[in-house]
This record gives structure tokens, sequence and C-alpha cells, in this order.
């Protein structure tokens, strides 16, 4: 088994440049669907992190060791993480593009929270009660901030429901990669487990996508367009390595204010560029949810064990 550094300063850290990067993706990638379609964005997103990072592990001699891959156990979980974030990758798009960056974000809260129940049973990793109690408040926190959109998707019909499922099943696949993930980190440094993930999602978007869109990109597509591909490169690179320092439920948890800050910064979006992209509504109960999905989140995350 995979054991942590210890660092959970550190960890914490990467935790939250996580959270902050991805809770700014959604709405940059529904910004950038304006322009493309969801395999060239994907092909593309994987191709500049191939180059940074690919350039970067090439000038410190860190290229992975391929023949390790030949291994049964070894091959099995690179299967796993190459097929789970790849399915995460393009099905949370496709979701993305029939629903809105809010909506998207309450569904793939399955991730997280999936992963957080599987570092319980494949890690042994333990809460103590005031951690589960942190976790009843985060839930409860997350059914008021969004509570105005849970009729749609309960009784919703059509694109909008099914964009929903869709991005839950990438949650499920995001929770298999990143299990499968802790394990290959006793093998290779997350940098290389994370260039064979870009690497592998270049060659296979390659043929789908549609490359020469981008000189039809003004500027704000080019901005955008740039913005997601460095979000992969150090997102990923900041969560794969925060995996290597603190528990993977404590992640997790960490993870989980993701939607939260989204919609904040949808709402700061609207105020600078009332045109860009409509906000999710708030109501007192939305207020309400928030405040207990902050500190039911940080008692489940920070808590520390007697």
């Amino acid at each position: 088994m995979h054991t942590t550094s210890g660092r959970w300063q550190y960890g914490l850290f990467l935790s939250v440049v996580t959270a902050v990067l991805w809770g700014l993706l959604p709405i940059a990638l529904k910004g950038l669907l304006q322009y493309t379609d969801v395999f060239t964005i994907t092909w593309y997103r994987f191709v500049i992190a191939s180059v940074f990072l690919g350039g970067f592990l090439v000038a410190k001699s860190r290229i992975p060791d391929w023949n390790l891959v030949k291994n049964k156990t070894i091959a099995i979980l690179v299967g796993v993480v190459l097929i789970g974030l790849l399915g995460n990758y393009i099905l949370y798009m496709i979701g993305l593009d029939m629903t809105t960056p809010g909506a998207a974000q309450v569904m793939i809260q399955s991730a997280p929270m999936l992963l957080l129940l599987g570092g319980l049973w494949m890690f042994k990793e333990q809460f103590t009660f005031a951690q589960w109690l942190g976790l009843a408040i985060f839930c409860a926190g997350l059914i008021l901030f969004f509570n105005q959109r849970f009729d749609e998707i309960l009784t919703g019909t059509g694109t909008y429901t099914i964009g929903i499922f869709i991005i839950f099943i990438a949650g499920v696949l995001w929770a298999a990669y990143a299990l499968a993930q802790k394990q290959l980190l006793k093998t290779f440094a997350s940098e290389q487990i994370m260039i064979m993930v870009y690497l592998a999602g270049a060659i296979v978007f390659a043929p789908i996508s549609a490359p020469l869109v981008i000189v039809e990109f003004d500027g704000l597509a080019w901005a955008l367009l740039i913005f997601c591909g460095a979000n992969t490169l150090v997102a990923y690179g900041a969560f794969a390595e925060a995996l290597d320092h603190w528990e993977a439920s404590r992640v997790s948890a960490t993870l989980a204010i993701t939607p939260l800050l989204t919609l904040t910064f949808m709402q700061i979006t609207e105020w600078f560029a009332p045109s860009f992209m409509q906000p999710e509504p708030l109501n007192a109960l939305s207020i309400l949810g928030a405040f207990l999905v902050v500190g039911g989140s940080a008692i489940t995350a920070l808590w520390k064990k007697q």
C-alpha cells in the first residue's frame, strides 16, 4: 500500500489550489464551447499539457520507465488510470455542454465523495466522530445550497437530464482513476503518471478533433484555450502530488468545496461581464447551505485524529 509523506500542510495547500482551479475550469470550458466542440477542446488540453510536462520531464531525465508497465498489476493500474481520466474528461465536457457550470459541479461532486469512501475502504483510513459529523454537515449544506436545482435534476427530461447523468458517470470514472493512481504512486512519480495520461489523451482524441478551428479564434477564445490547457497541467499535477502527502479522504473533503467556488466565480463573472454567462440563482437556503458546506468541509478535512 502507498503511504503518505505526512506533510499534511503541503497536501492541504495543493488540494486548495486544485479546488480553485477546478472551480474556474467549467466556466472557462463553457465559454470555449461557444467556439468549438468538446473533442477539440479536450484534445488541445491534453496536447498543451503534454508539451509542457513532457519537456520538463525530458529536461530533468525523469521520463517514466515503460518497462515497469510489463508487470501485470502495474499494467492494470495504468489501464484504470487512463480509462478513468480520459473517460472523465470527455464525459464531463459532453455533460457540461448539455447543462450549466453550476449543475455540472453539483453532479461531479459524486467524484470526490466516491473517492472519500474508496479511501476509507481501500486504504483503511479512519474518520473520527467529528469528521463524520462534518461530512454530514457538508452533505446537508450541499443540498441546501443547490436547492433550486434539484427539481430539474430529479424531474427533468431531455437534454438537461441526460447531461446530468453523463456527468455522474464521469464522476464514477474519476474516482476509479484517483484510487488507481494512488497505488501507482508506489511505482511512478505523480508527474510521470500524468504524462502517461496526457500523451494517451492527445493520441486518442486526435482523430475526432478539429485542430484548425483555432485559426478562427478571437482573443477571448485564445485566452480561454490557454487557460484550460494550463489548468489541465497545474490542477491535476497539484492533485496527484496532494495524494502523495495527504490521505485520500481529506483531499477529497477539501475538493468538495469546488461547486461553491464555481458559483462564487460565476457571480464575479456576472459582475464584470454580464453577457458572458448566466450565474446560478441564490436564495436564503442557498446562502445557509454555503456556510454549512464550508464548515462541514473544514471539519472533515482538517480535524486531526486523536
